[in-house]
């Protein structure tokens, strides 16, 4: 999960550094006024989307499959503790009928 995050801020960071190159070099316009910065951003954050999605596909699958079985696993603890405590509850309950009984 860690290198899909990784790979996926590199892409952004690639698309930034080409985005400022044009903007400043006045193939793509400015920002108006002071919103320069954050045209860059976003100009920089829609056209890394798109080559994300695309080339960090099999990345994105392995990071999924990763996610997948962790929530497997965890499913697993919580139903084996939530059936570890209803055998206690019912053992209890059962002791405890067998004390009223005597």
């Amino acid at each position: 999960m860690l290198r899909y995050t990784l790979m996926r801020l590199g892409v952004f960071a690639g698309c930034l550094v080409v985005v400022w190159g044009l903007v400043y070099s006045g193939v793509v316009p400015r920002g108006l006024g002071d919103s320069n910065i954050m045209w860059i951003l976003l100009l920089s954050l829609v056209i890394s989307a798109p080559i994300s999605f695309v080339v960090l596909r099999k990345e994105r699958d392995r990071a999924s499959v990763h996610v997948v079985r962790r929530v497997d696993r965890m499913k697993a603890n919580l139903e084996a503790n939530k059936s570890q405590e209803d055998a206690s509850i019912d053992e209890a309950a059962h002791s405890q009928g067998q004390a009223q009984t005597s």
